[in-house]
């Protein structure tokens, strides 16, 4: 028995797109889906119950900061991550890796692993693919991460090869460190940039080494988003149809659409709460900045078409004044409102699919949203 297992539901006959259940020792949940980003054992000013009431059957954990913070040890002790925040759904921890390239200004990458400064504090440190498979045993996810390397876009050909053949040599290292296989679920991170031959390479190898499940990296990192697009739909064929498929860093809701139109399961990105930290609102009419000074007086809600917990209790006017005032309570709000709206939009997703609808709600969503309008102000 694997930790994790993948159950086709359907295939939407417009697209392709695949309405499926990823299976997990901490429950079961529907794809293609949405995972909220708990960087630090918390998704910021969310509690759990907040989640829940979302439906949100997975979240994701960043295994570098937990490593700095408190320390995976402690979180070992405290019986496994699930424990430490309460929360006794899934959950997914990345490896490191993108922590470590894209925050510490000092990193030498050799092929034991990668040496690099503490962002915190400067300390010397160094993560390698067993390394970063420890910790991820000790923080007890259901699904873990294999340690890849993510080069900055754009990168030349042949820098972009030499690093798809050393991330798959790291995968392999990773998997043959992993000590909980029967109750943890370990992810290949499929890599290559642009270049479609080095995408084919690098999904060749790493589903000749039979993991339970497959992500697609190196996306989202200043790339155009037809880019990205023709990236997914030249890389998901050579992925197995048996297992999830996990597009990482992705959170705007037109490329979570697209990502599903092409085959994608699982995504996750920081967007949603990091924007409504500025009071930047997702809303069916499109992008909302509720600082804006029309709003003063404006006592409807967020999103006179959105049920959550802030539309239905709070004004516009009231959220701006809390977010001028730099009062939590307005970043609990607007966090809340972001995250439930892409909730919301996932499970329309599978709604279309079951109905065999997807592209044509694409088209209706992108209308009413403002993607199809000149110069959009969009994410």
């Amino acid at each position: 028995m694997t930790a994790i297992r993948y159950e086709l539901i359907k295939t939407d006959k417009q697209t392709g797109a695949r309405l499926g259940i990823v299976h997990t020792p901490h429950g079961s949940f529907e794809t293609p889906t949405f995972m909220p980003v708990g960087t630090q054992a918390t998704v910021k000013t969310m509690a759990p119950e907040d989640l829940k009431v979302m439906e949100a059957g997975i979240i994701l954990s960043n295994t570098y900061h937990l490593w700095l913070r408190p320390g995976h040890e402690i979180i070992r002790e405290a019986g496994g991550l699930h424990k430490f925040m309460n929360w006794d759904r899934a959950i997914l921890t990345d490896s490191g890796g993108f922590q470590v390239f894209s925050l510490s200004e000092f990193r030498q990458i050799e092929e034991e692993g990668v040496h690099f400064r503490n962002h915190l504090n400067g300390d010397k440190l160094f993560l390698s693919p067993e390394k970063a498979i420890e910790v991820q045993n000790a923080l007890g996810s259901d699904i873990m991460m294999s340690f890849d390397e993510c080069p900055a876009y754009p990168a030349t050909y042949d820098y972009m090869k030499a690093s798809v053949e050393r991330t798959s040599r790291w995968a392999e290292r990773g998997l043959k460190a992993h000590a909980r296989p029967q109750d943890q679920g370990l992810f290949g991170i499929v890599q290559g940039g642009e270049f479609e031959d080095l995408r084919k390479m690098s999904a060749q190898d790493l589903v000749s080494l039979d993991f339970p499940g497959y992500s697609i990296g190196g996306l989202s990192v200043g790339e155009p988003k037809d880019v990205m697009n023709r990236v997914i739909e030249f890389t998901t064929p050579h992925l197995p149809a048996n297992k999830p498929r996990y597009l990482m860093g992705v959170g705007s809701p037109d490329s979570l659409i697209d990502g599903a139109i092409r085959g994608i399961d699982m995504f996750d990105c920081v967007l949603p709460t990091r924007i409504a930290r500025n009071g930047t609102l997702m809303t069916s009419q499109g992008r909302l900045v509720v600082k804006g000074a029309k709003y003063e007086r404006d006592f409807g809600p967020i999103d006179p078409k959105c049920d959550c917990y802030t539309c239905k209790n709070y004004s516009r006017a009231y959220v701006r004044h809390l977010i001028r005032t730099e009062e939590t309570f307005g970043l609990r709000l607007t966090t809340y409102h972001n995250l439930y709206f892409l909730m919301n939009l996932m499970k329309q997703v599978r709604q279309a699919i079951r109905e065999d609808r997807l592209l044509d709600f694409k088209h209706e969503f992108f209308e009413e949203y403002g993607y199809n309008k000149p110069n959009a102000k969009n994410f």
